[in-house]
């Protein structure tokens, strides 16, 4: 699934081509489609931003169009008459501006909605603090880690609730448990605070490191490690050797709807007595 650095880039990808131009033709395909979406026709694309791993294309008419990827979505960018590198049947929605065409292939939630109730929509408004926003709360972030209905949760899955924290994927879930020691199935409630407040700096360290203008297309939560040859410190590398101690990592499926594959160090993120 794409994170929330993806999305970020995908916005920042975007933008010079869409805002500032008017759409010129819209339409959409596949289940569920978005009804009305010629309301955009002919409006003025005044933002793209990312929120968490939702890319939001807004328009001067106070409507804004809404994409989650989910595991398999993207969005392309191509000049107009350009042949597309995926079957025009995956696309999900096509936007037209003068010199460029927008499409977003195989993403499974796609609306249209007014801006005005975006702090209302079930999605959006229930977001946490977004760990790549310029005016990032990390306090806020922990309070809501430490909230007591997230107390009986694994740590894992808390970090990947984005009503608590906006951006972290399974990537980084498990790269940053592995850099701060803790063990992915310990619940909420026997982290202590100063913990939890290393876990999110951690996040949005890595998180801001990996859409910096400088970087590469890989994503990389190593960099500045000289003993680490790769780009990743444990996710996909079950049976291999941890970059600390040398013990194999292990990995097992972890959480529900669905169920991600969790990856660290048995010896390194040993249970808490």
């Amino acid at each position: 699934m794409p994170e929330g650095d993806t999305l970020f880039r995908t916005a920042a990808g975007l933008r010079p081509y869409l805002v500032g131009r008017t759409v010129v033709a819209a339409r959409t395909g596949g289940p569920g489609a978005v009804p009305h979406v010629d309301r955009i026709v002919g409006r003025e694309i005044t933002a793209v931003e990312a929120l968490g791993k939702n890319l939001l294309i807004r328009f001067d008419n106070g409507l804004e169009l809404r994409t989650h990827l989910r595991m398999n979505g993207s969005w392309h960018r191509y000049r107009p008459g350009e042949r597309w590198r995926r079957p025009p049947a995956r696309a999900r929605l096509v936007l037209e501006v003068p010199g460029a065409v927008a499409v977003c292939f195989d993403a499974p939630v796609v609306e249209l909605l007014e801006q005005r109730v975006e702090a209302l929509h079930p999605s959006l408004g229930a977001l946490g603090p977004d760990l790549l926003a310029p005016d990032f709360d990390a306090d806020e972030a922990v309070r809501r880690l430490r909230d007591p209905s997230r107390g009986g949760l694994e740590i894992a899955a808390a970090l990947l609730d984005q009503r608590a924290l906006a951006g972290i994927g399974n990537v980084y879930k498990s790269e940053l448990l592995w850099i701060e020691r803790v063990w992915p199935f310990v619940k909420v409630e026997r982290v202590d605070d100063e913990t939890l407040a290393r876990l999110v700096a951690t996040a949005r360290r890595l998180l801001v490191a990996n859409v910096a203008p400088a970087r590469g297309p890989e994503r990389v939560t190593t960099r500045g490690d000289r003993g680490a040859p790769g780009p990743l410190y444990v996710y996909g590398r079950t049976g291999r050797p941890c970059r600390r101690c040398r013990t194999p990592l292990v990995s097992r499926r972890q959480g529900v709807d669905p169920p991600r594959t969790t990856y660290w160090c048995p010896v390194c993120q040993s249970t808490p007595a």
